[in-house]
Order: structure tokens, then sequence, then C-alpha cells
């Protein structure tokens, strides 16, 4: 079985932390290593190095061999360009299918914080027989533990009994509002989708020819017609693509913590708190200061009487934003990179 880490996104939730030239995942978020070096060697305790595989975009690749010492180019598949995880899966799967091989997968994003991972050879086995047959796909599940809108979910068979283990998935709910994602959390059966995925290439192929031909026939060109064809790809998520519509989806719900680190709150929630419930990283000093998230990169920063917000100044630029408007720091940096 082999592991293909996604490490192409931009993460412009997290600015001005996150930017362009240096993304989140290229980021020590969380401890010493960087956010790629901690999911990479999550992996690497027991797969072979020659079967870790981190996909991302030519830009950020010489980033990846400078945090992955000794990767080869071989195990680096570039993206012509950033279209969101179905082209970027599609394109993994065309690469193994290119070279005959099609032995399952892990797809896992690169800026998921998972602090123990002894389980995982365990999870993962069991996750790969159940891969291996017919067109099976996999997901871990996790159990919810507040109304989270910025995740996706999954609602399971209940009384499904092949193996208590494994539970079918019956439908998807991508990022719901504040009042489903409560009802939600009351109901048996239903899970975070953690966006781990397990897979063989061939069932990628199918479901992507099934329920996105132009997408997986755009792909099947050489490099030099893949640069032009690939920008133009439409940018959808693999959970719309393939997930929503495939009919043999299961999951394998696990206990492990885990988050999704794709935005200052979700930051916030992992990092220990000062007095006013702050989150602080810098220089700073602060006065009937509360419930805020500040980070300063050099300069000392004084802050005073105000509550709620998200204050970072870093070189690339000062964000303040109130808590309630983190979602429109993306809105406002994608108008940017398109303009």
């Amino acid at each position: 079985m082999k592991v293909v880490i996604m490490a192409g996104g931009q993460g412009t939730r997290f600015w001005p932390w996150s930017v362009k030239d240096k993304p989140k995942q290229f980021l020590s978020l969380m401890g010493e290593e960087t956010m790629l070096q901690q999911t990479y060697n999550r992996f690497r305790k027991w797969i072979p190095a020659e079967k870790i595989f981190v996909v991302t975009s030519r830009e950020y690749a010489p980033i990846v061999k400078e945090q992955i010492v000794g990767i080869n180019d071989s195990e680096i598949i570039i993206e012509p360009t950033q279209r969101d995880t179905g082209p970027c899966i599609a394109l993994t799967a065309t690469h193994f299918l290119k070279q005959d091989d099609d032995e399952p997968f892990i797809a896992v994003p690169a800026d998921h914080y998972i602090p123990v991972g002894e389980s995982f050879p365990s999870i993962f086995k069991l996750a790969e027989n159940l891969a291996l047959k017919d067109r099976s796909i996999v997901t871990l599940g996790i159990k919810p533990t507040r109304p989270e809108t910025g995740y996706g979910y999954m609602e399971t068979e209940v009384n499904y009994k092949q193996n208590k283990e494994v539970l079918l998935v019956n439908s998807f709910i991508e990022k719901p509002s504040i009042e489903k994602a409560t009802d939600l959390l009351k109901r048996e059966g239903v899970y975070w989708n953690s966006g781990i995925f397990i897979w063989k290439p061939s069932t990628i192929s199918y479901y992507m020819q099934r329920f996105n031909p132009e997408i997986w026939n755009n792909i099947q060109v050489d490099e030099k017609e893949l640069q032009f064809k690939y920008a133009k790809l439409p940018k959808i998520s693999v959970d719309y693509a393939i997930l929503e519509n495939a009919n043999e989806v299961y999951s394998i719900p696990v206990n492990f913590d885990w988050d999704d680190i794709g935005s200052w709150s979700a930051w916030e929630r992992l990092t220990d708190k000062e007095n006013g419930n702050n989150t602080l990283l810098g220089n700073i000093e602060l006065l009937s200061t509360k419930n805020c998230i500040i980070k300063s990169d050099s300069k000392k920063t004084i802050v005073i009487g105000v509550k709620d917000l998200i204050i970072a100044s870093t070189e690339e630029g000062l964000l303040i934003c109130h808590k309630s408007y983190e979602t429109k720091i993306k809105e406002i940096i994608n108008k940017e990179i398109k303009e």
C-alpha cells in the first residue's frame, strides 16, 4: 500500500501566516516540524520511503525536497496548477495506472493534526483489504465533538452488519449550517469526513469516467498537452467529483485525536490559552483584551480593550478581523489572486 500526501494548496484562510510563497503545509503550526513533515513521518514509521509520495505544484517541489530530506523526484507528483482535490486525485490515479500499478493508496492532506498514530497500521490494513474488493472506497470517520460548520459529514447505515469496524456510508453532508450541524451531532451513525481516503487507482478511474469524464479524459494526454488542459479543468473537490456519487463507500470509525488545521480558529482550538482566553504568538502585551487570536512576527505589539478579534502581523501584511468574519479572509485573498 502507498501513501499520497496532498500538499499543493495555498491555505488562504490562514493569511497572512500562510501565504502563496509558503502555505500552511510548509509551516510549523504545531511544534517544531512543519505540517508536511509531521504527516510524512507519521506514515514513515511503518511504510517504506519509496511507497510515500507527495503531490504538489512545481513551485512547491523545492520546498518539499528541502523539508523531506532524501525524497526522490520519482516520489513527487507534479500538479500543473491547483484545481482542488478532484483533478488532483484523478492525476494521481493516472500517474500510477500509466505504470500498470493498481495497488491501493492512502490519499491524505498534508495539514491534518494527528498527534498520535500508533493505531495507523491496523486501521489502514483493514482499509486496504476493503479497497481491494471491486470498486470500494474507504474513508476514516471521526466522531463529531461539536457542531462544526467547516467540515463535511457522513451519515452511515446504522444497522449495517458486515463488520462492526466498518460502516456503509449512506450520504454526505458538506459544510452544514450551524442548525444542521447541531442536529447531526445528536444523530447515531454520523461522523466527520476526515478527508483521508483509501482506494485503488482503477476505482478512481472508473468513477471519474462515469461521473466526470471531461476531467478524466483531459488528463489522459502527454505532459506537454497536460500543462494546457489541466489549467482549464473545473475546481471541484473529490467529495463532489466521486464520493457523493459512488455506491460503494465505506467508513472506518477511528478514535484518535484529529483536526483539520485550515484556519485561525482551528489553530486556536489546539493551542494553549493565556490570560483572558487569548491565543498569543510573539512579543505581545495586552490590557483588557479577551478571547483574541494574536500573532506578531517581529515588532512588539500592544493590544488594548478589544475582544473576539484575529490580529496577525507578518512580513506579508496585517490582518484585523472579527472572529465572526473569519470565512471572509479566503474570499478576499482569492479575489486578489484572480485579479
